[in-house]
This record gives structure tokens, sequence and C-alpha cells, in this order.
């Protein structure tokens, strides 16, 4: 894409403009996943952080200077996001390794307050999904619940891939939403 075509979409997009969006995401997935891939990642992982991407990069637009190339701009996003992830996984792999050098103290049975915190969060995702659109309910289920990659989806449901990709994008944010409004 042409710098001049592409300053006309990031301008556009940063007005709302959907299909701006969908221009910027569908020249810009494959770089952005390939990158993911390339840092010995799984592709459910790289994809996942692909949608992340795009998602921070469209919330942030505004942020973005035009000075800069718009692929390090969003690939600094994407790395920030991979290294994110290694994080955590690190933290929740010592918790786990440190309980179990420790595991004479602790008392792993599940408690009342702990099922009932359980069945609680089960809930809210659940009511937070069924206020979901049907379409982005279907294709939340068959990538979180049913983990079929992005093709597999596409394949199902018989779209595009870039509109799988722009669906679940939209899904993420009102699952979002409807999770922080959840009373």
């Amino acid at each position: 894409m042409k710098q001049e075509k592409l300053q006309y979409h990031i301008l556009e997009a940063q007005s709302g403009n959907q299909l701006a969006f969908n221009a910027i995401l569908n020249e810009f997935w494959d770089q952005v996943y390939h990158f993911q891939l390339s840092r010995n990642i799984d592709p459910f992982d790289a994809e996942d952080i692909c949608i992340q991407t795009f998602a921070k990069a469209f919330d942030k637009l505004a942020t973005y200077n035009s000075e800069y190339k718009f692929t390090t701009w969003l690939l600094s996003i994407s790395k920030n996001l991979h290294i994110d992830l290694i994080r955590s996984r690190k933290k929740s792999e010592w918790f786990s390794n440190h309980l179990e050098e420790n595991e004479e103290v602790v008392d792993d049975a599940v408690t009342f307050e702990d099922n009932e915190n359980y069945e609680l969060q089960q809930k809210r995702l659940s009511e937070s999904i069924k206020r979901l659109t049907e379409t982005h309910q279907r294709v939340v289920t068959l990538r979180y619940f049913d983990e079929l990659s992005i093709a597999e989806i596409a394949h199902k449901m018989e779209q595009s891939e870039g509109n799988i990709k722009v669906l679940l994008l939209r899904a993420r944010r009102s699952l979002a939403e409807n999770l922080k409004n959840y009373s």
C-alpha cells in the first residue's frame, strides 16, 4: 500500500470509517502474523496476538506519528503484547512451581468461596456472551471454546478470513464492554 493511501486510510479509520479499518487490517495482518510466528509462538497464540494488536492499534490510532513507518509502530505493539504474554506465562509457571515446592503448606482443596466465585465468573461470562449479536456469539464460541483457527472459522461460517478477523475484533470489544457493564 502506498504511503498516501495508507495515510488516507489512517485518517478515515480515526474518524470511525469501518472500511478503512478493514483495509488496514487486511493489508497488515499477514505481516503481524508472520512476525509473531517468527518469534516461535504457536499459530493459535499468533492469531490471538494479532487480534489484540489490531484492537490496540485501532484504539490508539490517534497516537500514531506519521513521521515513522506504520509497520514499525504496529509491530512494536505486537512485540509488546508478546512480551506481556511471556511474562504472564512465566509468572504463572513460577507460581505453579513455587506451589509444588511448598506442597505440604498449600491447601489446594477447593473451598466453598472458590467454587462460588468461579460459578459467579462463569455466569457473568455466559450472560455477557448472550448479550452479543448471534454472529459475534458464534465467532467467540468457535474461537475460544471450540479453539478453531481463523481459517477453520472462515470455512465453517462460509466467510473470508478477513471478515472473521474483523468479526473477532468487534466481538472481543463488545464482550469486554458487556463484561465491564455487567450488573
